[in-house]
């Protein structure tokens, strides 16, 4: 040390020392970096640091302390162990110091309280020094987040040292804590509770005082200051304290007063806190901790369901309900202890079960909420009140004879039969439910019998549930279900009670297969071939209508499928050789039908492969027979071809075909293709046609044949990519041609749609490459000019899409070459309109169900690479088509994620302004459309413009088009979201201008206006 101290090193020592004691700012990093490079240890800057640490002068000593306690916090981990002890030693000493020096002192314990050479014995001693030494609550809030870091870190690290102190310890936390007030402390001194209960440290005789040094925070009455750099929001402190009070039985008895207490305040925030904390405490009570507060709580909790006009206090009511009897429930009991979860439960049916013999009374239904919240807490409560409520509710149902008080009392019985589903089976002579098998069954088969809509259809539930109860239902019983059901979905007048019916029937078809294929679906097979005049107010149509639902309802489980699907197939046979003028709509039915069955079996790798054997060849035989009955014989087989039916199969043949394995679907394209690129028949059922099937030939007689391109783009575009498809190329070359050069518009774009599709998914390489230059090749010229320039930019759209989605390179310049068709005077509002083709999900072809290469962000990426070119040909484009710019940019900034969108909006806004007043209505909507949400989300921004927005909304509200007056009447109704201090100067202006469309011939106008209105009424009105 001697040799240290005339060495250089102490008089650079030395120097630091003096110029960071006289206020030098990087003077305790330069000591802090000598430590730690070996310039000098800490008991040599000490002992430098002496003539600091023993001067008279207080501030100057808490300079010196300070200087030391911030070399120590940079370097404890350097420290040695003999080091270590002295500085403890000298900081304990110091603890008796002036208290300007103890917020010094308290920064070094902790820096040595992080310490890992830390001798046995001096955690317990620094603690014993601040509880003895230290009036903590007296400290700045900084000073006092020290010492609670202290006692944290040593928790950590010296447990078992600190057990050794026993109780005192506890009283010494208490000590420290009690009278805090800072949230940022609170939470710090809270999981330090939470940590003395939960790691077992001793209270002794303090549980009372460690429970009130927390509780009295309860409830938590906190609301950050704005602007809280720290974060801490009033939910933190809730839970917080929460985790405390319901982390040991220990404060059971005086908590439990204390939650009765908060309970019955007038304070709703009070009422929520002590029901959410008691739900929280029954996780660990048991009944030795509630048999003495279980009266009261009833009490509580029973007036406040049966009082409360808020949800949220009857919902967390409930819910404590639930816990306290599943809390009562889970004790077990000895021999001559008393049950008193029984004792409980007859007090909850003492009080309530008299209110259920009233179904016209209010306390009805709160009385039927407690019980099922009891029951639903555990299998021996739910047994305790069935016994009880289950026979009442039946014998109060046949007792009254009014269809409303008859709905209230089987939707009370509903709710109980829904908690048995929770139980599982259960044994008959133990269940309530199942005991009562025969009533319950009349009660429900009465209600689907009753004239009352609303009846039926609680009936209807009942009906699902009683079917999910394992064993519940008999044979006999079944067949009356089903019957039950082919009644009210085929005969019953009100469409919610029939469509109810098809929706159970579906639910319960999956759990009694056998008897829904047996017996529903011949019934509904019988009712849709059958050809005699309807008696009843519902004409053929309309019941055929309902069978061909209800069969597709009922498809959920293969079986049943393998029933339903001839079925329908026969029925499209059937309308297909008919010639009535409804026999489209009603092929269009049918494929709605197959399309929700091909849904349901696409999860079920059996069904799926067997709709899609028998479904897809089968609707490509009768359209292919359709196709060359028009060549032949064009009167015949009309219906098939219409661009609706087609458009209805494609769904049908898509959904049959994304999900097969790739095996199978290799077996199916094997198929399909050859048969529309060489007139392969030999797989389609009932195959002998009068003459070949060639769609890609030349010829005005075949442009029937063309249009099932469409069938054909509904498969290849729904396969999975790693599917190989036979005869690619050409197949790619015959659709680039058709979509060129045919004359029909719905053809010309299904093929360029099925081109697209194909190429998304073509692997990277050659031949992709020489495909697109032969389409931007074919592209060009009929772009430049000729009759079928829209049919090129149709193709060039939908090739641009595939290209965008999977980020081609040669995208940029397809999408350049759209950019430059918007100045044609011609194409650019179509041209304009494809941008929301390009961006918006497409429903058959390039999204993902259907396999496609879509890529995330790629809305983004467009935008980010399009929009200055947008903006920029705007400005330097010709009056007569300024509107397409804008038109264009409306539907990319209509598509983009909102968050995206908003970091944008101030060099956008005020070219959407300008939008506003483009006399295009699709531009006008498609502007609205992007506005509004933009109101809610960026209120600020949108605020510098209120003046222009108000005008435009109001200007647009008279629009000669109904979507246009809606959209600007919700976007007058978003600016209410913009603070009140802008809007306050235009509330009387809008208000006024608001009364016209009240009386707009359109009810949703009128609907729009109403709400708007209200809502610019209420602006400045206190608590708004």
């Amino acid at each position: 040390m001697a040799a240290a101290a005339g060495g250089p090193g102490a008089e650079r020592l030395q120097g630091i020392v003096r110029g960071a004691a006289g206020g030098q700012q990087d003077g305790a990093a330069q000591l802090a970096a000598g430590v730690k490079d070996g310039s000098w240890t800490v008991l040599q800057l000490v002992e430098a640091l002496g003539f600091c640490l023993e001067n008279t002068d207080p501030r100057t000593r808490g300079r010196g302390i300070q200087l030391l306690s911030q070399v120590l916090l940079e370097c404890h981990s350097l420290l040695q162990e003999k080091e270590v002890l002295h500085l403890v030693l000298f900081y304990e000493n110091r603890l008796q110091d002036h208290h300007l020096v103890i917020p010094s002192v308290l920064q070094g314990l902790r820096a040595l309280s992080m310490c890992e050479v830390l001798a046995p014995g001096l955690a317990v001693s620094v603690l014993k020094a601040i509880f003895q030494e230290v009036h903590v609550q007296s400290l700045l809030q900084l000073d006092r987040h020290t010492v609670y870091s202290i006692i944290t870190n040593f928790m950590v690290t010296r447990e078992e040292e600190l057990k050794g102190l026993g109780a005192d310890f506890t009283f010494g936390f208490i000590q420290v804590m009690d009278g805090e007030k800072d949230p940022r402390n609170l939470l710090v001194a809270f999981q330090i509770v939470r940590d003395l209960i939960a790691k077992n440290y001793a209270l002794g005789p303090f549980v009372e005082e460690l429970f009130e040094v927390t509780s009295c925070y309860f409830p938590i009455d906190f609301t950050p200051p704005p602007n809280d750099p720290h974060g801490i929001q009033r939910e933190d402190l809730i839970l917080s304290l929460r985790a405390v009070l319901a982390s040991t039985p220990q404060f059971a008895e005086f908590l439990l007063p204390l939650l009765i207490e908060k309970m019955d305040s007038d304070l709703q925030s009070a009422k929520l806190d002590a029901l959410q904390t008691l739900t929280a405490c029954c996780a660990i009570y048991g009944q030795k901790e509630l048999q003495e507060f279980l009266p009261s709580l009833w009490s509580s909790l029973r007036r406040e369901v049966f009082q409360t006009a808020s949800e949220k206090v009857e919902a967390e009511c409930l819910a404590a309900l639930h816990a306290l009897s599943a809390c009562l429930s889970r004790s077990v009991l000895s021999s001559d202890a008393e049950d008193l979860l029984d004792s409980f439960l007859s007090s909850i049916l003492q009080d309530c079960r008299h209110h259920l013999c009233e179904p016209d009374m209010k306390l009805v239904w709160p009385s039927a909420k407690l019980l099922q919240a009891a029951a639903g807490a555990s299998l021996r409560s739910y047994h305790r009140l069935t016994h009880s409520v289950l026979p009442l509710l039946l014998e109060q149902y046949n007792k009254h004879s009014q269809s409303s008080q008859r709905r209230t009392i089987l939707e009370m019985l509903l709710s109980f039969l829904e908690l048995q589903q929770k139980w599982g089976h259960v044994e008959e002579d133990e269940s309530a439910v199942l005991s009562l098998r025969a009533p319950v069954c009349s009660v429900v088969f009465s209600a689907l019998t009753d004239p009352s809509v609303q009846l039926q259809l609680v009936g209807i539930r009942a009906l699902t549930v009683l079917g999910s109860l394992q064993g519940f239902l008999s044979p006999s019983d079944l067949e009356l279900v089903v019957d039950h059901l082919i009644r009210l979905t085929l005969h019953e007048e009100d469409s919610q009670s029939s469509e109810a019916a098809m929706e159970a029937a579906g639910s319960l078809a999956p759990i009694y297969p056998k008897v829904f294929s047996g017996r529903m679906v011949p019934r509904l097979g019988e009712e849709l071939q059958s050809e005699r005049e309807e008696e009843r107010s519902l004409d053929l149509r309309s019941l055929q209508q309902r069978c061909l639902q209800a069969l597709a309802a009922v498809s959920t489980h293969t079986s049943i499928v393998r029933e339903t699907v001839p079925v329908l197939l026969q029925h499209l046979r059937k309308v297909q050789k008919g010639s009535e003028a409804g026999s489209a709509q009603e092929v269009i039915s049918v494929c709605q039908s197959l399309h929700r069955v091909a849904l349901q079996c696409q999860q079920d790798a059996e069904g799926c492969w067997y709709f899609h054997q028998a479904v897809v060849p089968c609707l490509l035989a009768m359209a292919v027979q359709a196709a060359m009955q028009e060549s032949t014989q064009p009167l015949l087989g009309k219906a098939l071809l219409e661009e609706d039916v087609l458009a209805a199969m494609v769904p049908v043949i898509s959904a049959a075909t994304t999900h097969l394995s790739p095996e199978l679907a290799a077996q199916s394209v094997a198929h399909v293709v050859p048969l529309f690129l060489d007139g392969e028949v030999s797989f389609l059922p009932q195959n002998s046609f009068p003459c070949s099937f060639q769609p890609f030939a030349e010829g005005e007689r075949l442009e029937a044949q063309r249009r099932l391109v469409a069938l054909l783009m509904a498969f290849v575009c729904s396969l999975p990519r790693v599917v190989a498809i036979p005869q690619q190329e050409r197949l790619l070359r015959e659709l680039l041609a058709l979509s060129c050069s045919c004359n029909c518009p719905f053809t010309a774009t299904t093929a360029a749609k099925c081109f697209a599709g194909l190429l998304n998914k073509h692997p990277a390489g050659q031949q992709l490459d020489e495909i697109l230059q032969l389409a931007v090749n074919r592209m060009e010229p009929g772009l430049a000019e000729g009759p079928r320039r829209e049919q090129a930019l149709t193709l060039l759209l939908w090739v641009t899409k595939a290209l965008v989605l999977r980020y081609h390179p040669l995208s940029s310049q397809l999408t350049d070459k759209l950019l430059g068709l918007l100045g044609d005077v011609e194409l650019g509002p179509a041209a304009a309109d494809g941008f929301s083709l390009l961006m918006a999900e497409s429903p058959d072809v390039l999204h993902k169900g259907c396999h496609a290469d879509v890529r995330i962000m790629f809305r983004q990426r467009f935008f980010t690479d399009n929009v200055p070119k947008l903006v920029q040909g705007f400005h330097g484009a010709g009056p007569d088509v300024k509107a397409n710019y804008l038109k264009g940019l409306s539907h990319v900034l209509n598509h983009l994620p909102k968050p995206v969108l908003v970091t944008e909006l101030p060099t956008l806004l005020s070219l959407l302004l300008e939008a506003l007043s483009c006399s295009d209505r699709v531009v006008q909507l498609s502007t609205l459309s992007c506005l509004q949400p933009l109101l809610l989300e960026a209120p600020q921004i949108m605020s510098l413009h209120i003046d222009t927005l108000v005008t435009k909304f109001l200007s647009l509200t008279s629009s000669p088009t109904m979507a246009v007056r809606i959209a600007a009447l919700r976007c007058a109704h978003a600016l209410t979201s913009l603070p009140t201090i802008v809007l306050l100067p235009y509330k009387a202006r809008v208000i006024r201008a608001l009364a016209k469309p009240l009386d707009d011939k359109k009810r949703l106008v009128r609907k729009e206006a109403v709400a708007a209105r209200g809502e610019w009424f209420l602006v400045g009105s206190p608590g708004r």
